[in-house]
């Protein structure tokens, strides 16, 4: 063992130029990220670092980063970290990379989220309540209100380190950006592709508005409600042609109809069959019915006689009487028509139709003339026309609906019917099916420049490529346009009395046009724009705006144009910014902003907005469940910002499951990361650094040439600049979850295999060139780390570079944000190292293994350890022989040729195929197996022959498949195995080696003594030991190892006396520890 004395080493920094004094700031294994992230961010922000990362680089090649705009009239959540820290990390990267990288953030303020906050918050519901209220003072509140948490998200875009440009950030709200809206209104106008069509859409009643194809999409939601089957009782006429050829006195026919929406059949107009099915005349208990021939016994049961078969083609044109008769058609009604949309996989084949309510139903309505009943308003009540339930909302009407068609005599039966319905997305209302007069913008007209855009896009992961979004795109609708409402960037459509439209494109034309002075401060918004007066110019007459407001997604999906005010100022910035380099959201927006920026970008520059998406999964709570206020189960981000810091955040959404993977969350998973990665860097950054200081290590001062230094440097920079490389790559084909888990394995093997394994090389007293060596290759892992974590954990990352680098260099870039990113010097990198090191901690962590299963402590010295390996692992750990024997603990290491020589062999036969076949001889040849010898069954086995063995009644003849064969360890040695490697302990322990472990005990023991004391890693002492007399040989036999090991000065076995006092369990004995600080391992030469 090594005396702690030491002498600075040669080349630090104890020359004048340094004046002696330690180069690092010391620092405690004790962290408080938080309070570190403060700090950060005050550097940065007084410094101006985010500002210096985007400045000097004009010439500097572009990397556009489109920011998709959040909605801040509410406070951030946990999930709004995810989507923020995932568009940092590539930005910061790409910056480092050299490139230029603006970061223009954005506001989505338009929209249905935030009237409906500001409808809570004044108590009223529904439009008549608003208007009533006032537009324009409600409009102002809602402008009050996405601003109002203004503050507080830009708080909390700071605190987490996501770095964009708050102070130059785009409003949807602004005249400028609703100017550059309706730009591309004109443009879609111009090419006839915004129109006004009277459709069945998508409808949210108590939003009292259309929505489109992709909100619905957001909404749908898995209920179970209650399906009905009814009787459509067929004319006199129509029941005597269906029951033609039909024996026996005429007798009634209804159809037998399903419906999973009870409150459509008071506008039910037509029943609809596909032509090309064989229908039933069936008659059940006394009653006759037509429906599908496949559905009769599930609707009917098995005793229903099944009268006559027909086609669906022989029904057409049959009458039946009205379900209700509230409404009167004003056309001809409550016929049989036919369509091949109508199924047979559950129902009944006939399906009821109500044009008013359904996309198909409007279709077949068309097609046949049939009218349009609507006996439902704008709210989703019954007309006062449906007078029993009238103002009564259409779903809630479901029961009693039942109730007067059981009493009529026409329900046929009830039904629970689980399936898929959509809610309002916004307000969690049902939807409806609705027939109005919507505008539309038609992107079913350019459903193939869609497609073919989306070719151009990388997708993370890519199966969304032509999966999610390529199915959407494909199946792709017209975009309902228009919104009834009221805080939203206006329709820029006027009409005059005789029909005229008129679409504006631009703040100018509509002064231009305009019948009247219009103020040049005009806001863009309801109603002062809805007072503005047009000149017709088809006919003089006036023209007014159409009352409509437009989708708040066409608005964000417009951002690449209106965050510029193109095309009427910046037209070279757009240019140059478009289309951006990539975007990241949530796996959602695949039907939000992800389609609203290809659509609106395909339609006006015929390509897409973005090159590379990366999609984001949801975040569950601890149990995997979905996170929500009614559960209780929200994580606020405060919680973790405030307990483990923003990087400990960061790191867990970054490495604990692909982007787009849902992941579990809580406070104790974020523990787990601190506890597992953040804390082992900071724990091997503070052992450098008080290490150095103690030293006055300069790593400016002196060279270490890579070639001169030991084997076990030579691997770990290998490893550094492989792990630089592969990082790199990583994060080229944006994979944040592959590069964070390499950076973690890799300071893993820094610690707990570099640092462990060089423990001594910083503790011994020569000043050699091993020494500087070690402090070398330590200084470039961690101060390279730093720079591969800059993108990942800011914070942390700053810090190391910070004390690291700028406190030796004060000419090194100001901030680690600042710097170039690692280039991977290949050189290097030694394949023949790497695989020799590899072997060796293979058999490592097997011979730990095997300890583990014989209950041998770590610090207990064995024997031997006798190994198996291939022949190439074999001579690396023989290279590496040392390694192994320190690591495992042992005195000797032996190799063997093949597993033979290690492993005992248990050879059984296998009762399930032997059992059978041998029965009563099955318990003889147990007892022969036992007694033979294993091995050369074992060798016989392998070779491909077979076992005989005889029995008192005759031999029996074993093959491979008849026998299983188990392995163990011989006696005396604790084996593990995998993969043709074998390592044996020997788990005897004579008394020379026990009393050694217990001295290794008695040092542990006091290590954990001046720990707990507080001392300093330099300070020596003087060590008393109060020890039993079974414990005095083994103390005074290894004194020298425990006064090296422990710094004392002096060692005396009696009465544990000192200034620090300790007691501790050795063996189960108990040890009084005494200690006094006496000096430091350097008094003498800095005095």
């Amino acid at each position: 063992m090594q005396s702690h004395h030491r002498e600075p080493v040669e080349g630090g920094s104890g020359g004048a130029s340094r004046g002696g004094r330690p180069l690092f700031d010391d620092v405690s294994a004790r962290v408080d990220f938080p309070a570190l992230d403060a700090r950060i961010l005050e550097f940065w922000r007084t410094q101006g670092i985010f500002r210096k990362s985007l400045e000097g680089r004009e010439d500097a090649p572009l990397y556009v980063f489109y920011e998709g705009p959040p909605t801040a009239n509410g406070r951030p959540g946990s999930h709004h970290v995810v989507s923020r820290i995932f568009k940092d990390l590539f930005p910061r990267y790409k910056t480092m990379r050299g490139y230029r990288v603006p970061r223009k953030a954005g506001w989505d303020t338009h929209g249905l989220p935030v009237e409906l906050e500001v409808e809570r918050r004044l108590g009223i519901d529904g439009k008549q309540q608003i208007e009533a209220f006032g537009i324009a003072e409600f409009n102002r509140l809602c402008r009050e209100s996405v601003t109002a948490y203004l503050e507080e998200w830009e708080r909390f875009t700071e605190r987490i380190g996501f770095w964009v440009d708050m102070d130059d950030a785009y409003y949807t709200f602004t005249n400028d950006y609703i100017e550059s809206v309706w730009w591309i209104l004109r443009q879609i106008w111009d090419k006839g592709l915004l129109y006004q069509g009277h459709k069945v859409v998508p409808y949210c009643p108590r939003c009292g508005t259309a929505i489109s194809s992709h909100e619905v999409a957001q909404g749908y939601r898995e209920i179970t409600e209650d399906s009905i089957y009814v009787r459509f009782p067929l004319t006199a006429e129509a029941a005597a042609r269906v029951s033609a050829g039909v024996g026996g006195e005429p007798k009634p026919v209804a159809l037998a109809v399903w419906t999973t929406t009870p409150w459509t059949l008071v506008s039910n107009v037509a029943a609809a069959v596909r032509p090309d099915v064989t229908y039933a005349l069936v008659e059940s208990r006394g009653d006759r019915f037509v429906l599908a021939r496949d559905l009769v016994e599930g609707v009917l049961g098995r005793k229903a006689e099944v009268l006559r078969e027909v086609s669906g083609a022989e029904l057409l044109g049959l009458e039946y009487e009205a379900p209700f008769g509230f409404m009167r058609p004003e056309k001809h009604a409550h016929f049989v028509i036919g369509d091949d949309y109508v199924t047979t996989t559950d129902g009944t084949g006939i399906v009821h139709i109500a044009p008013a309510f359904g996309e198909d139903d409007m279709r077949v309505g068309l097609a046949n003339d049939l009218p349009v009943v609507n006996a439902v308003d704008t709210e989703g009540r019954f007309v006062a026309e449906v007078a029993p339930w009238a103002g009564v909302f259409v779903k809630d009407a479901d029961p009693a609906i039942t109730r007067d068609l059981k009493e009529r005599g026409l329900l046929l039966g009830v039904e629970p019917y689980e399936h898929s319905y959509p809610f309002c997305w916004r307000c969690d209302t049902p939807l409806l099916y609705y027939s109005k007069a919507t505008w539309y913008v038609r992107t079913t007209a350019i459903k193939d420049q869609l497609i073919a855009a989306n070719e151009d896009v990388v997708w993370h992961p890519e199966h969304i490529k032509h999966g999610r979004f390529g199915e959407w795109l494909a199946g792709n609708v017209d975009w309902a346009l228009s919104r009834d409402r009221y805080w939203g960037t206006p329709l820029p459509i006027w009409r005059c009395g005789q029909g005229h439209a008129h679409c504006v494109g631009s703040v100018r034309e509509l002064h231009e046009m305009a019948a009247g002075p219009v103020p040049e401060d005009l806001e863009l918004h309801r109603p002062y724009v809805d007072d503005v007066v047009l000149a017709c110019p088809e006919c003089g007459g006036e023209m007014r705006r159409v009352p409509e407001v437009i989708d708040a997604w066409f608005d964000s999906g417009s951002m690449p144009f209106g965050q510029w005010h193109y095309p009427f100022e910046n037209r070279e910035l757009f240019r140059e910014r478009f289309p951006a380099d990539f975007i990241c959201e949530a796996i959602d927006q695949t039907r939000g902003w992800f389609y609203s920026l290809i659509a609106v970008a395909t339609l006006i520059e015929g390509r897409s907005s973005y090159k590379r998406v990366l999609c984001l999964g949801h975040i569950l709570d601890a149990e995997g469940q979905k996170m929500s206020k009614s559960r209780g189960n929200i994580v606020q981000p405060e919680e973790i910002l405030d307990r483990q810091g923003a990087d400990a955040f960061r790191w867990y959404m970054f490495s604990s499951q692909q982007p787009w993977s849902p992941r579990r969350f809580g406070a104790e998973m974020v523990d787990e990361v601190v506890r597992k990665f953040l804390l082992t860097l900071w724990n091997t950054y503070s052992f450098f650094t008080v290490y150095a200081n103690i030293d006055r290590f300069d790593p400016a001062a002196g060279e270490s040439p890579l070639e001169e230094r030991p084997l076990l440097d030579r691997w770990l920079v290998g490893e550094l600049q492989a792990l630089v490389r592969d990082v790199t790559a990583g994060l080229e084909a944006y994979d944040a979850t592959g590069t964070t888990r390499a950076i973690q394995q890799f300071v893993d093997d820094l610690s707990n295999w570099y640092v462990r394994r060089s423990r001594r090389r910083f503790w011994k007293s020569e000043s050699d060139a091993d020494k500087l060596a070690a402090y070398h290759t330590l200084y470039e892992a961690l101060v390279t780390v730093a720079k591969l974590l800059a993108p990942f954990t800011p914070f942390v990352a700053e810090e190391l570079y910070q004390n690291l680098v700028r406190s030796v260099d004060a000419e090194a870039s100001e901030s680690v944000h600042l710097c170039a990113w690692p280039a991977a010097d290949e050189a290097a990198i030694d394949a023949g190292v790497s695989f020799d090191m590899a072997a060796a901690r293979r058999v490592v962590e097997m011979g730990r293994a095997a300890r583990n299963a014989a209950g041998v402590k770590t610090r207990q010295p064995l024997a031997e350890a006798v190994v198996s390996l291939p022949e190439a692992e074999a001579r690396a750990v023989e290279r590496l022989r040392e390694v192994v024997l320190d690591e495992l603990n042992v005195k000797t290491l032996r190799f063997v040729a093949g597993e033979d020589g290690l492993v005992a062999y248990v050879v059984k036969p296998d009762l399930k195929v032997l059992g059978p076949r041998l029965g009563r001889r099955l318990g003889p040849l147990q007892a022969a197996l036992r007694e033979a010898d294993a091995a050369e069954l074992v060798a016989t086995i392998r070779s491909g022959g077979a076992v005989i063995m005889t029995l008192a009644d005759g031999d029996v003849s074993l093959g491979r498949d008849d026998l299983l064969i188990e392995t163990g360890s011989p006696e005396g040695y604790q084996l593990e195995s995998e993969a043709g490697r074998v390592v044996a302990l020997k788990t005897d322990v004579d008394d020379a080696l026990r009393e050694e472990g217990l001295a290794r005990e008695l040092i542990h023991a006091v290590q954990l003594a001046r720990k707990a004391a507080g001392l300093r890693i330099e300070d020596t002492v003087s060590l008393r030991l109060d020890v039993p007399d079974e414990l005095r040989a083994p103390a005074e036999r290894h004194r020298g190892a425990i006064m090296a090991e422990t710094l004392a000065s002096e060692f005396v076995l009696g009465q544990a006396l000192g200034d620090h006092q300790d007691t501790a369990r050795v063996d189960g004995r108990e040890v009084g520890i005494g200690l006094a600080v006496t000096g430091t391992i350097f008094t003498a030469t800095y005095g």
